[in-house]
């Protein structure tokens, strides 16, 4: 009955469309557009139930073929498996797909952090990288700039490390410019393991003295942000490199051992210095996003070696047995890490 109703009004729009094509006229046709229109979607929603009622049954169908064969070897095997993609174009529909897949993911462990102790590689050429240069001066007081003081303790420290039989290079060998991106593109392409940066703190308390070290992570310190952004400055980075940045700034390998040097070297310099200058204190390794480190495909550490704002400090820092001093802190410090990652390969952990 339905359908012959729906053939009735369609001959009865053919004959009033016939007679509008033998008038003619603009609103005629308008008119006739739009009856054309309602008769497309009339044919649509007489012919939907029977679309419905197709597809019920040819779903019945095949779920009562999947529920038969279940107990098969074949059927088992198949729903021990992984699922696959065309499982999303399976006639029940893509919210089954989306359920077998929340199924699988809930069955499987929850990602863990890579144990850096698995990958205990060899320690043998280091880039020193001495902190500013050129018109970017660092802090200074008394005639004493960072620049000049971080070379001085950079070549004394390629000296120690050369005679310990490491390869030994530095991202500036002279008072000149070098982006922070540049410095890390060195390391990078020279195949250095470990990338060491020396630097000298200042710290608005001018009481306050000692040794931290630094390596690549987040931080909710205000004080470190400041400083992070003050020695960030000089990138050499654009706009268009933050989402490379971005991508590569918390590797877990490379952040966990970057870690293990920074405890190493500040170790080292606190128990060394203190002998020295017994005032000197340990402020610790810390996590913080400085830009040295974040291209580095290497471990990497910034080393703020004393306080240039402390006046006991700086005038330590004004005598060359003290910035050698400090040099050899440093080399003991990586000599220390290297010796580890070598112990851990002979331990096959």
């Amino acid at each position: 009955m339905a359908n012959d109703r729906l053939k009735r009004r369609l001959l009865r729009e053919l004959v009033r469309e016939n007679v509008d094509l033998i008038q003619g006229g603009p609103a005629r046709r308008l008119r006739r557009q739009h009856r054309a229109r309602q008769v497309a979607r009339l044919c649509v929603l007489a012919l939907l139930p029977l679309g419905l009622l197709g597809s019920s049954r040819l779903l019945s169908t095949l779920a009562a073929d999947r529920s038969s064969a279940a107990g098969t070897p074949a059927a088992l095997a198949a729903t021990a498996g992984p699922v696959r993609a065309s499982s999303a174009f399976s006639p029940a529909g893509p919210q089954q797909a989306a359920l077998m897949l929340a199924s699988t993911s809930q069955r499987l462990p929850e990602p863990r952090p890579i144990d850096a102790s698995l990958f205990p590689l060899a320690v043998r050429k280091v880039m020193i990288d001495p902190g500013h240069g050129g018109m970017s001066v660092g802090t200074g007081t008394s005639g004493l700039v960072e620049k000049n003081l971080t070379l001085d303790i950079a070549e004394r420290l390629r000296r120690i490390l050369a005679q310990r039989s490491f390869t030994v290079l530095m991202t500036r060998e002279e008072d000149r410019p070098v982006a922070l991106a540049d410095r890390a593109a060195l390391a990078n392409r020279a195949g250095a393991d470990i990338f060491v940066s020396i630097h000298l703190n200042w710290i608005e308390d001018r009481t306050a003295r000692g040794v931290e070290t630094y390596y690549l992570g987040p931080t909710d310190d205000p004080y470190l942000t400041q400083l992070a952004a003050a020695e960030n400055r000089d990138s050499g980075y654009s706009m268009a490199d933050l989402r490379g940045i971005l991508d590569g700034i918390y590797a877990g390998v490379r952040e966990d051992n970057s870690r293990r040097l920074a405890e190493s070297v500040q170790a080292s310099l606190f128990r060394s210095l203190r002998k020295t200058a017994p005032e000197v204190t340990d402020r610790g390794v810390k996590a913080a996003p400085f830009i040295v480190l974040l291209s580095t495909e290497m471990p990497a550490i910034l080393a703020e070696v004393s306080c240039l704002s402390n006046e006991e400090e700086a005038r330590q820092l004004a005598r060359p047995e003290y910035r050698q001093h400090i040099a050899e802190a440093l080399a003991n410090g990586i000599g220390a890490y290297a010796d580890s990652t070598a112990r851990s390969g002979e331990k096959g952990i």
